[in-house]
């Protein structure tokens, strides 16, 4: 690590310059993208190498190669430059039209298939240079307490590892600003011609074989509890970690599998997948955006949330 001294005389601009020149792997192409000579980016380059006490790209007959200390340094790095450009971003006014930020949503699989395509549509339409990264959430295993369950995402958006996050959980600690998108509930989906189909009674289901989307290989669901309520059971064949392979699944099996309904009536056309209503009461879910109360205070971030859940948002 660089100390106080040593920081004294770095330059961010030198950390630039290593990043084009590692993605060049050519000095004079490097000197063309940062605008500059070739001696000056020659230059810089010998600073480098005295800061970083290394020789970081030695020359051959089609440009530069990094050496050992030069590909670890890259990913850092770009790292450290990221979080610089997200910084200086933020200060600036936010114009959504010109804007080329990246924003980090949290969700699980299921959740993010029905919220994403209508996001990417409208940044298509307001805001083309903006970027979205989107990350599978999950619940913590064997977690009762809804807020226990989550406590991994309260926790990455607090850290700043993400932007925004969006759950089944009504449980949103004080400290978040929250709002609903939908209420999700849930149907029977299973390959068209599927046998259930023709006795779609509850006794029926129950000797069907079935499929749970379970991240961990848990095969008891929520399904499960309900039917134990009215002293049922049934055969869990299979269980998968989500729910776009649940639909890729089913297509090609007998197997069938409660799935979240919005999901279903959005994607399983394409795998010749169908939907019917469950004979038993199934759980409805409850799906809310949140993003730490602080970080609204950010004029991207608002707009982004608001783009992702409006105030007064209609979900068909």
């Amino acid at each position: 690590m660089l100390n106080r001294i040593d920081l004294s005389r770095a330059d961010l601009n030198l950390l630039v310059l290593f990043e084009i020149v590692h993605d060049e792997r050519h000095v004079g192409r490097a000197a063309e993208k940062l605008n500059l000579t070739p001696s000056a980016v020659s230059h810089g380059l010998g600073r480098l190498r005295r800061l970083l006490n290394d020789p970081l790209f030695l020359r051959t007959p089609k440009g530069v190669v990094p050496t050992a200390r030069a590909m670890e340094l890259a990913s850092p790095i770009a790292d450290v430059l990221a979080r610089v450009r997200s910084v200086i971003s933020t200060a600036e006014p936010f114009d959504p039209a010109n804007s080329t930020r990246r924003f980090t949503i949290g969700a699980p699989d299921g959740v993010a298939a029905v919220f994403l395509p209508p996001l990417l549509a409208e940044l298509g339409r307001t805001a083309p240079g903006i970027d979205i990264g989107v990350r599978q959430l999950l619940p913590a295993p064997g977690e009762t307490s809804p807020e226990r369950a989550w406590r991994s995402a309260f926790a990455d958006l607090e850290a700043g590892a993400m932007d925004i996050a969006v759950i089944p959980s009504g449980h949103i600690p004080t400290r978040f600003h929250a709002r609903s998108l939908y209420n999700e509930d849930f149907v029977l989906a299973m390959q068209a011609g599927h046998p259930f189909a023709d006795d779609p009674t509850l006794e029926h289901y129950c000797e069907m074989k079935h499929l749970v989307v379970s991240f961990t290989g848990d095969p008891h669901g929520f399904v499960d509890e309900v039917l134990a309520t009215q002293g049922y059971s049934r055969r869990i064949a299979l269980t998968v970690p989500s729910f776009m392979f649940a639909l890729a699944v089913l297509a090609d099996t007998d197997l069938i599998s409660a799935l979240p309904k919005r999901f279903v009536a959005r994607h399983a056309a394409r795998f010749g997948v169908v939907s019917l209503e469950a004979p038993l009461p199934l759980t409805t879910f409850q799906l809310n955006a949140i993003a730490p109360r602080a970080a609204m205070m950010d004029a991207g971030l608002a707009w982004i949330f608001d783009l992702l859940a409006p105030k007064h948002q209609c979900w068909g």
